[in-house]
């Protein structure tokens, strides 16, 4: 009975993808056929209308196997390998979990539901991603898998917090990681090169990978199609040290000196193709030592579409909707959040030497986890919606020196946990001289704050000033 019922699911949500992506083609279709008939020729050149296009072919058997894939595996291991207890499915937690009266948020480790939910739920998505469905067809797949994960994966109750995380988190992970995979493998190159590049894309995608060894696509030597991703790719790597204080209420706190690296991505040009969903992305991670983990931060940023306002030989303002996966882990906090913001860029050319770039934006926070101090419900932290901004602006002198100031701010209201409300400041600044193109050298002052009010504990603040001294080096692709 058990197996006839769960085949029977994923025939059905097999069925409620395929259906789903066929109606988001055609609405694509529709879209793409009246984009071309409106607009000139040149544009049409210059806005391909959903980016990198994937295979001709919409392999919806394979994708809907991937996808059972990402299930079955983790689930096997929990059930099978680690013996967990969540993993202990049976009939009646399935006919509970249907109801839709039994959903309740979880009591999960952050870095599960923060990091781990948005990863499994990246996976979902590209596994139709990386079978010819675009963008937007791939979109159910995410909120599919993570709404079957949640009612068979476990015995436990279905989450709120896992289904947003799996599905926005997984979108948003997965499109980038689906684009940085095409990105890396060269077809023209061979070799051992070849075979780090082909592992490289692997990692970053394990999906993409997948298909690229049952095509026969892994190590062949081609000449790159017409079609090929030819969008710029910078990267910027900074080794240091740092200076750091974490400081909970008035006191002074002990500063801390480590070593730290970061790495940043930035894929496209916001000012080309912005109408295209994920053409521009901005990747920050960064890494260090004497913190409370490896990993300290972890942000993407995806555009989702854009406006031109006004355009010209020397200003330009752009008005642009994106997706946004933040997670930072210090010793003062940690905090991760999916959000939603509209962001107006501009570029100021004062003179053929001087050139300033701002920017200001805001959004709603869907969901977001704040560190608790008086715990609440078997967690140390709140989830939380709200509302958050941001703005800042930079300056580049003849392209040797380098200043930029940057907020981020946002209010949250908590909805499940400790009946609060939280501010978050974040305030970065940062001065950089390039010796030439490849390498600088920069300094970053920043100051982190979360100021935490509870209708029956006393406000808690934490704060974590730091200062950054580090070697940059930047390349192109």
């Amino acid at each position: 009975m058990k197996s006839i019922l769960s085949r029977s699911i994923v025939l059905l949500l097999g069925g409620i993808i395929y259906f789903t992506a066929d109606a988001f083609a055609q609405t694509a279709q529709d879209a793409k056929k009246l984009i071309v008939d409106t607009v000139p020729p040149v544009i049409r050149q210059r806005t391909p209308f959903f980016g990198p296009v994937p295979p001709k072919t919409k392999r919806f058997g394979r994708a809907a196997a991937e996808w059972g894939l990402a299930q079955v595996i983790p689930f096997s291991y929990n059930r099978f390998i680690a013996d967990a207890p969540y993993a202990r499915v049976t009939g009646s937690t399935i006919a509970r979990n249907l109801n839709p009266g039994s959903w309740s948020w979880d009591k999960d480790i952050f870095r599960t539901n923060q990091f781990g939910h948005p990863y499994q739920g990246s996976l979902y998505f590209s596994s139709f991603r990386s079978n010819g469905y675009n963008f937007w067809q791939s979109v159910p797949a995410a909120v599919a898998g993570s709404y079957f994960w949640e009612t068979f994966g476990e015995n436990e109750r279905p989450s709120p917090n896992d289904f947003i995380n799996t599905s926005f988190g997984g979108i948003v992970l997965g499109e980038m990681s689906y684009r940085l995979s095409n990105k890396i493998v060269n077809n023209r190159h061979r070799g051992f090169g070849r075979q780090m590049e082909e592992i490289a894309a692997f990692l970053a995608n394990p999906m993409n990978g997948l298909n690229r060894l049952l095509d026969g696509r892994w190590g062949k030597v081609y000449g790159n199609p017409r079609d090929r991703d030819s969008s710029q790719v910078s990267a910027e790597f900074d080794l240091g040290a740092r200076r750091f204080s974490s400081i909970t209420g008035n006191g002074n706190g002990d500063g801390k000196t480590g070593w730290f690296g970061r790495a940043k991505l930035m894929y496209g040009n916001r000012y080309k193709d912005y109408r295209t969903p994920f053409s521009n992305i901005f990747i920050n991670v960064e890494v260090g030592q004497d913190d409370s983990s490896l990993v300290n931060l972890l942000s993407v940023y995806g555009s989702l579409a854009g406006w031109e306002i006004k355009s010209s030989k020397s200003l330009q303002h752009l008005v642009i909707l994106s997706a946004n996966y933040d997670y930072i882990s210090n010793e003062a906090f940690f905090y991760g959040a999916q959000s939603v913001k509209a962001n107006l860029f501009s570029a100021f050319d004062i003179s053929k030497k001087i050139t300033v770039n701002t920017n200001v934006g805001a959004g709603p926070v869907l969901l977001a986890a704040v560190p608790n101090t008086y715990m609440s419900n078997g967690r140390n932290y709140d989830y939380t919606s709200g509302f958050s901004i941001n703005g800042g602006a930079s300056l580049d002198v003849i392209n040797k020196f380098f200043a930029s100031i940057n907020y981020r701010g946002g209010w949250l209201y908590t909805v499940n946990g400790n009946k609060s409300h939280y501010f978050l400041h974040t305030v970065t600044s940062e001065v950089r001289y390039a010796f030439n193109k490849s390498l600088s050298l920069a300094a970053e002052p920043g100051y982190f704050f979360l100021r935490g009010k509870y209708d029956v504990h006393d406000p808690v603040n934490k704060r974590y000033p730091y200062l950054r001294i580090s070697t940059r080096y930047s390349v192109d692709f």
